[in-house]
């Protein structure tokens, strides 16, 4: 089952049109990935682009794989592959959130993967390879640390580790923190939430030895990918490595010596989706960060200087170039300047995002020309709810649709609870005070001709009986729904599983609840049902 993006609340208009009205936003887009008759030209581009560069991906991910053990077959062929002037890459990425982060890092890995495989056997001459970015130099430690799963009571739980930070605390890159004593707390926790069931034992014992203390946020993410996904050949890419700060030093150079000119176009492109639509970053002067032993820092220029934001650190022009050539690990890209240094170093045909990557690339296609870069297509992941067949099933007890779920609880409860009563309370408490204002208004006439200042007196009347109404109205809602208590029960543990915060399922909940449940089936279920052509939110069910 599939359900229309505009008929689910909080979707960008940018997005919507992304989807479904590609012509009101073409001019943001070098490509639009319904069109696959352009594909082949697209493949021929990025395939002469690689003829003169002398990247040894193959050898930096051999070195990146070294401490991993039992690797693949399907894996091992794809690294061997990005070698090849004819291999093209699916990448996609997310920020290394504890256990995996949300359920949609799951559905555009497996995007990825999908559609290279779909793409392998559909463009003879060409090889494609799935490669998830880990994106460790992202500093939100905040947004990483803690999951949301189901408790025993459909409740939505929020487990972190350690404690939020508070934002004028010196931040580091997620990707090199590493976990200390305390990921047995978080782990106490999880353990004691988590159902029991044939798969928890196992399911515990391999995230545990993902995380454990002295690994980090990215190592564990890395190890978890590949548990998940090596069988199906996805290559894990990490950034940080020093190897690829060194390739990525003509990026950062031109960066720094042309950065006048692409904020100019940044800012003017940014300006017009602002009016239009939302810009979904805000544009800096210069994309970089530099980082030191207690964070990651801004670059800014002030005249004819670079400075590190909230840092007393500075350097000329050519003392910061001199840094880069000397030191490239100190430096890293915001997300304006990531896909740049993305598709500098891969052969990439197509990049898998969700509603926010698609928002961004938006602002960052002009930078591909200044840096004469193919640009890819950008590719919208798989958008999924799942719907357990017990939920179904209640669904289906109360006639409702998704559809409905996505109104909140509140209009849900309505919904059915009136269906249920012989009376419609809201609609009899509507009518009522509709019939209360006319009376009000009519007997206001007649006052005036009396008495103004009773004019003013009625006003008050009205409002206090108003209020009355109100409370009267508030109590009587409390007596219908403590009559349905079962029904609102039920009705709640459904938003809570299909809707839970309110919000998509794949935004706010952790694949570990859904594994702990189905085991390795799930992922396998997932690929198989998934689908990577329909552009709408799919429905899977368990």
């Amino acid at each position: 089952m599939f359900i229309n993006f505009s008929d689910i609340p909080k979707n960008q208009n940018l997005f919507l049109d992304y989807l479904y009205e590609f012509v009101n936003v073409k001019e943001y887009y070098k490509h639009n990935f319904r069109n696959k008759e352009n594909f082949p030209q697209l493949f021929k581009a990025i395939s002469e682009s690689r003829k003169n560069r002398q990247i040894d991906l193959s050898a930096i991910l051999k070195n990146q794989y070294s401490t991993l053990q039992n690797i693949s077959g399907n894996t091992l062929r794809n690294i061997e592959l990005l070698n090849d002037e004819k291999t093209i890459a699916i990448v996609t990425g997310q920020q290394v959130g504890i256990l995996g982060g949300p359920l949609y890092t799951i559905y555009k890995t497996i995007t990825a993967i999908k559609l290279a495989n779909q793409y392998n056997e559909k463009y003879e001459g060409y090889k494609f390879v799935p490669v998830f970015w880990l994106e460790g130099d992202d500093y939100d430690f905040n947004e990483v640390r803690s999951i949301n799963i189901f408790d025993s009571e459909n409740q939505v739980l929020n487990i972190g580790y350690k404690q939020e930070i508070e934002d004028d605390e010196a931040k580091l890159s997620v990707g090199t923190i590493n976990f200390d004593e305390s990921i047995t707390d978080f782990f106490t926790q999880f353990e004691g939430i988590l159902r029991n069931t044939d798969f928890k034992i196992d399911l515990l014992l391999k995230l545990k030895s993902c995380y454990q203390t002295g690994k980090s946020f990215k190592q564990g993410f890395k190890e978890l990918l590949f548990w998940l996904f090596d069988e199906y050949g996805l290559i894990i890419f990490d950034p940080q490595d020093p190897k690829v700060k060194t390739i990525l030093k003509p990026i950062f150079k031109k960066e720094v010596n042309d950065f006048t000119i692409h904020t100019q176009k940044l800012i003017q492109v940014s300006a017009k989706l602002e009016e239009l639509y939302h810009a979904q970053v805000k544009v800096k002067p210069v994309n970089l960060f530099y980082h030191t032993d207690d964070g990651r820092y801004s670059v800014e220029p002030v005249e004819e200087i670079f400075k590190l934001r909230r840092k007393r650190k500075q350097f000329t022009k050519e003392e910061i170039l001199n840094e880069i050539e000397e030191h490239p690990e100190r430096f890293s890209p915001n997300v304006l300047l990531r896909p740049i240094c993305q598709d500098y170093i891969f052969p990439t045909g197509f990049y898998i995002g969700g509603p926010s990557e698609i928002a961004y690339f938006a602002q960052v296609t002009p930078l591909y020309d200044f840096y004469k870069i193919v640009i890819p297509v950008v590719f919208p992941r798989s958008s999924v709810t799942i719907l357990e067949k017990n939920v179904g099933a209640a669904l289906d007890k109360y006639d409702l649709t998704l559809n409905d779920v996505y109104l909140g609880l509140d209009e849900l409860k309505e919904k059915v609870i009136s269906g249920l009563s012989e009376n419609n309370l809201d609609k009899v408490f509507k009518e009522s005070e509709t019939e209360i204002e006319l009376t009000f208004d009519k007997l206001k006439e007649n006052l005036f001709a009396v008495d103004k200042t009773l004019v003013d007196a009625s006003a008050r009347y009205k409002e206090k009986m108003l209020a009355s109404f109100s409370e009267l109205k508030t109590k009587a809602i409390k007596a219908q729904e403590s009559k349905h208590e079962t029904t609102i029960r039920q009705l709640t543990r459904i938003s809570n599983l299909l809707y839970p915060l309110e919000n998509l399922q794949e935004r706010e909940i952790n694949f570990a609840y859904f594994y702990n449940k189905y085991g390795r089936d799930l992922i396998s279920k997932i690929y198989d049902d998934i689908s990577v052509s329909e552009f709408e939110h799919q429905v899977i069910t368990l």
